[in-house]
């Protein structure tokens, strides 16, 4: 392990912005960091599209309450017993929280990354940021070029302009293979970007103002290109093994877009943490672009049978896999060499794709168990 930048002299722990922090990646790298004793502090930036505050104060066991001098603005409302916020539909929540547990204090500021006015707030007084916000996925880009940019570019340029007004020294941001395209794999950091899709050009284009930012201004952005994340935790995702395990729980068959031979570089949640974690820490890596994945190939069809193999063992039982349609801007090959990453950040992927496919399936089954036995 390097230097640890996020010790300071004075014995305080560094102070995180995770943008997108109520999301998959998001709580887990909270959960991370709280079990560390480094007295860091985290703030959260999240439009609650897709997690929920929540969701994030199981992660940081603690109660919710409105920070001091908040007032109540939209649905939100304080009373005596009241410790959790709740959305009811079509309204919309705004204002600052604290998650206040025995060991942790986490600061939600609800807002958007499309409002540079809310990233300024966010962005000062922070060390780091872990930008993770983002529209995700290669399909609803495709039925909605115009929305992915805004939040994907523009979002990430209000970011990173907040950054630079506060005097933020570390800016992670997370991309994706996409703006790489349709190329022999392995991918690499070297290949010049050619993306398919509108997803991949605006995380392409995120890259370059990353690039341009420390170039420019000294921020030291890191660009991760992730490969394909699951894990626990991931009940809100709709990639290839979240929204297969849905199915096979839900007794419904397997939709396989293609003939399921494509391939993707599939990571462990766990993976993912290790690797932002190294990259707050380690020197000398501003404006560097690193592949974060296993290195490993591993095709749609071959997951669809580990899951099925998985559900016979803990259900009894599998499902039908039906090949559909291949969908537009969907690469047929995509896996990742982590050489540069190994050498500079120290990290190495430690789960096996077999392993960590039963501890998410796992999680799931737990987690359609206590409903039931909520419902019950």
């Amino acid at each position: 392990m390097t230097e640890d930048r996020r010790q300071r002299t004075d014995g305080s722990g560094e102070s995180w912005l995770i943008t997108g922090g109520c999301g998959f990646i998001g709580r887990a790298i909270v959960r991370r960091i709280l079990q560390e004793p480094s007295g860091d502090t985290i703030r959260v930036l999240d439009n609650l599209s897709v997690g929920s505050i929540e969701d994030l104060e199981k992660i940081a066991d603690g109660s919710l309450q409105l920070t001091d001098g908040q007032k109540e603005e939209g649905s939100i409302k304080q009373g005596a017993e009241r410790k959790k916020i709740r959305r009811s539909e079509g309204e919309e929540e705004r204002g600052n929280f604290d998650i206040r547990g025995s060991n942790s204090n986490v600061q939600v500021i609800v807002g958007d990354i499309t409002d540079p006015d809310v990233c300024l707030t966010c962005s000062k007084g922070m060390d780091v940021i872990v930008h993770l916000a983002a529209n995700t996925g290669v399909g609803p880009s495709v039925d909605d070029p115009v929305s992915d940019m805004k939040n994907n570019v523009a979002g990430t340029l209000n970011m990173l302009e907040a950054a630079r007004k506060s005097g933020v020294k570390r800016f992670v941001f997370a991309s994706s293979g996409a703006p790489v395209g349709e190329v022999e794999p392995p991918i690499h950091e070297n290949l010049a970007p050619r993306p398919v899709s509108p997803y991949g050009a605006s995380k392409l284009a995120g890259e370059g103002y990353c690039s341009a930012y420390f170039g420019s201004f000294g921020i030291e952005t890191v660009v991760l290109r992730f490969g394909n994340v699951y894990g626990p935790g991931s009940s809100h995702k709709n990639s290839v093994v979240a929204k297969f395990i849905k199915h096979i729980l839900a007794e419904e068959r397997l939709p396989i877009y293609g003939d399921g031979s494509q391939t993707r570089d599939f990571i462990y949640i766990a993976d993912i943490v290790q690797a932002i974690l190294l990259c707050s820490e380690v020197q000398n890596i501003g404006g560097e672009v690193f592949q974060i994945a296993t290195h490993r190939e591993h095709t749609v069809e071959e997951v669809a049978e580990a899951l099925n193999r998985l559900a016979e063992k803990h259900l009894g039982r599998r499902s039908e896999v039906v090949y559909e349609q291949a969908r537009t801007g969907d690469v047929k090959r995509n896996y990742s060499d982590i050489s540069k990453a190994r050498r500079m950040l120290g990290f190495e992927p430690k789960w096996q794709l077999e392993k960590g496919l039963e501890e998410t399936f796992l999680w799931y089954l737990g987690r359609m168990v206590h409903s039931a036995k909520s419902m019950a």
